[in-house]
């Protein structure tokens, strides 16, 4: 495909929320071109629950672990992830970061468990959803990483976006 296909293809893709936006027509993958979109100051939200047992969680609470600090590390972890969520996810903007909040949460939202939650704001013109959903991913894979050798049966699940602001679409809320 030429270069003038591929400019008549992404003149022809469907805008906004009517298609995929990183999709051609054509079916080929493709950055989407942000240059027109207002610069404004852009807030998302994210979660996840790591799964596991009350006696795991009461050792995190105790600082007990055979590796150390895993909540800290965890939320180091999250932190630098959001920063390089455009190395790793290849369509991704690279974006100027304003701030990540990474916080986890023991025993929510049952014994057992822990909720981390990211909070991710740039002022861009995109979004910073990849950056929080990124930011408790990369929490959660190091929080396994770290008491894996006490429950091998724990589990990462339900990671979303809960919320975001800012952009032509507004403000959205999971929850609202």
């Amino acid at each position: 495909m030429t270069p003038a296909d591929h400019e008549a293809a992404a003149a022809s893709e469907p805008a906004g929320d009517a298609g995929l936006t990183h999709v051609r027509a054509d079916g080929s993958a493709h950055m989407v071109d942000v240059s027109q979109k207002d610069v404004t100051s852009r807030i998302a939200e994210a979660e996840a629950v790591l799964r596991t047992t009350a006696e795991v969680t009461a050792m995190l609470t105790d600082d007990a672990l055979p590796k150390g600090d895993a909540l800290a590390t965890a939320r180091i972890a999250g932190i630098m992830g959001a920063k390089r969520t455009s190395e790793l996810v290849p369509l991704c903007h690279p974006l100027d970061i304003s701030s990540v909040t990474v916080d986890l949460a023991l025993d929510d939202p049952q014994p057992g468990a822990v909720r981390l939650t990211a909070q991710v704001k740039t002022t861009s013109r995109t979004g910073v959803e990849m950056e929080a959903l990124t930011a408790v991913s990369v929490a959660a894979l190091t929080l396994y990483d770290m008491i894996k050798g006490v429950d091998r049966a724990a589990e990462i699940t339900d990671q979303r976006v809960v919320h975001k602001s800012g952009g032509r679409s507004g403000e959205w809320s999971r929850h609202a």
